[in-house]
Order: C-alpha cells, then structure tokens, then sequence
C-alpha cells in the first residue's frame, strides 16, 4: 500500500474506531492537525504515533505551524515570530533578517519534528500589499525580492532540521480581499501584472522546493478556473514554466470559495485532474465519508512518489534531547523579542 491523494482531519485528541477505519482506506495518505487535537506535548506524541501505526507507509502527519496568528501548538511549543516580524527585521538588518528566517524556520521544523510530525504547510510567500486581511502579517514582506530572500532562509532553515517546505498560496493571494474560507476572491491582474508574485516561487523551485500548496483564488483575465481546480495553474504556469516538480497540494476543498463547485467529490476528482497530488478535506467529515464512498479507485504512481519523497530526513538531534541542544537554545534566544515591535531608525 502506497499513500493516497486525500489528506483529511481526526475530530479529537484520540483516534476513534471509525477514523482508523477511514485511515487506513488506500485513497487516504496524509492527516492534517489543527489546534482542537492538541491537549499537551505527550498526548501529541501518542496521537501521531497512532496516526503512524495505522498504515505501512506511514500517512503524512502535517499542520499549519506558520507562526504568529497561525499556530496551532502553543503550550510547550516555542512562539513563533509571524512572518512581517522577519520582514521588518530584515529592513534594519537583511543579514539578520535571513538569519533570524532562517533560525525559525528551522525552530518551527525541530519542534514538529521531534513530537512526530511530519509536515508544516509553511512559508508564506504571498505579497504584503496592504489589501488582503487574511494573510496579513502571514507574508514576509510587499517586496518580492524580500519575500524570496526570506522564504529561501526559511527554506533553508526546515531542510536543516529534515522537513520539506511548503510554500503557499500559488500563485499569490496578496491582491484580493476577499478570504477564500467565506468566498471566492476574484483577481482581476493580467499575467503580466502578476510578475512580482511568482518571484518567490522561482527562486524556491530552483533551489529545490518539495511542495506548493494553490490558493482558491480566480484570476479571470488569465483562466476560467479557480486556481486550484486550473491545469493551467498547476500544469502550465507550475510545472512547465516554473519547473517545480515537488508535490502540489489543494488547499482546503471544503472552503466556501468552491460553494458553486458541486459537492466533495466532485472538488476533488477536479483538483486531481487539474494536477494537485493531493487533495485537503478539513472540519467536514460527512464530505470525507461520502467522497470516500463515490470516488473510485485512483492511480497516480508520480504523484504518489512526489508525496512520499516529502517524508522528514533524519533528524541532526537523534539520540539527545531537541531542548538540550545548542542550536535549539540558541534558536529560542535570538527569537525572543519576536512578538515586540522591532525598534525604528530614522535619518536625521
């Protein structure tokens, strides 16, 4: 058995009989946390190390663990800088900015990594334009070429501790408004004027970037479709123009921006022939038992290495305690001041 294109969600703290039954249904390869399923660091472990047991291959065991707003883990967890903390370190210092990107990244990678998670759906590398409250202070910086100096150290600093990066929301949820979780965002940019948002992507992909997460986002002046149910998003544009040949992943099928998208089933097989490798389902387990039950037998060979190729290296702590190392205690102290607003210089 190999692991399937769906990634879905657990209700609670525990396996329950019916979700390891759904774990173990081959079209199912990965499992995404959120903060409901977290109670304390040893309840975690044992959780991800059931999710683990269930299969052979093990399911990815992922989470959204950005930092700022978007942590899931908290208590016992280090805080995380959000990533316009990063950004503004970088306008004092771009050295210690990237260095500080760098560091946390591989933080937010080492701390996963040592409870048993596989994947983190990070960095952000969407624009800080001002307009699109959801990402916000997710984004590094509105300067493309910071963005990807940024998300390439943060890159960097999750390969160090043996996690793949997930860079997200393709092809840039910056210019909208409008959150995707409540409706479609439309941006209506030409091609041309999306330049600076696909610049973070080349300077990831051309230096090995495993995943990219595809926003719900339409861009109507370039493609009828929704970006994440697009082949010419993830085909076109991502494969063949920007040679990225990691794994795509949709983002959450059970958004309201794909109300008008007929039910689950229909979202996924969509997403899977667009050119996602696998396909997210979350807080809607009625729409994962009834996919579940409508969507036939998948083959995706390619796909399914991409997926398992994102599977953690071994990590450099292996034998000691993450806390009792150097590079965790010196990662935590240079990251201290993160929820502080860094001070301001002025001319003159």
């Amino acid at each position: 058995m190999t692991l399937g294109p769906l990634m879905i969600d657990v209700a609670g703290t525990r396996l329950t009989a019916q979700e390891i039954k759904q774990l173990r249904d081959a079209r199912v390869g990965g499992v995404i946390l959120f903060s409901r399923n977290f109670e304390n660091m040893e309840q975690l472990r044992a959780l991800v190390a059931g999710i683990h047991a269930v299969r052979s291959p093990p399911l990815l065991v992922s989470v959204d663990q950005e930092g700022g707003r978007i942590q899931r883990f908290r208590d016992g967890f280090s805080e995380l800088p959000a990533a316009r903390w990063l950004g503004r370190r970088y306008e004092i210092d771009a050295n210690e900015g990237k260095r500080l990107a760098r560091l946390s990244g591989w933080l937010m990678a080492a701390e996963l990594l040592d409870v048993g998670i596989d994947l983190s759906f990070a960095p952000v590398v969407d624009l800080d334009l001002g307009l699109s409250e959801v990402i916000g202070d997710r984004a590094f910086h509105k300067d493309a070429e910071v963005v990807a100096s940024l998300a390439f150290a943060y890159m960097h600093g999750m390969r160090d501790a043996g996690m793949a990066a997930v860079a997200k929301h393709f092809p840039g949820h910056g210019a909208v408004v409008a959150d995707s979780h409540l409706e479609l965002p439309m941006d209506n940019r030409e091609h041309d004027a999306m330049s600076d948002d696909l610049v973070p992507y080349h300077r990831l992909v051309a230096n090995g970037l495993q995943g990219v997460m595809v926003a719900h986002v339409k861009y109507p002046q370039i493609d009828r479709r929704i970006a994440s149910l697009s082949p010419y998003w993830l085909q076109t544009e991502l494969r063949q123009n920007l040679g990225f040949t990691g794994a795509i992943f949709s983002d959450d099928l059970n958004m309201s921006a794909l109300e008008a998208i007929g039910d689950m089933s229909d979202r996924v097989k969509q997403a899977l022939e667009a050119g996602a490798d696998m396909a997210l389902i979350c807080n809607n387990p009625e729409a994962v038992a009834e996919t579940l039950a409508e969507l036939g037998d998948i083959q995706d060979p390619v796909g399914q290495a991409r997926v398992v190729a994102l599977r953690p290296h071994q990590v450099p702590w292996a034998g000691s305690r993450l806390q009792d190392t150097d590079q965790w205690k010196n990662a935590v102290s240079s990251l201290a001041g993160s929820t502080e607003r860094p001070p301001l210089e002025l001319d003159g």
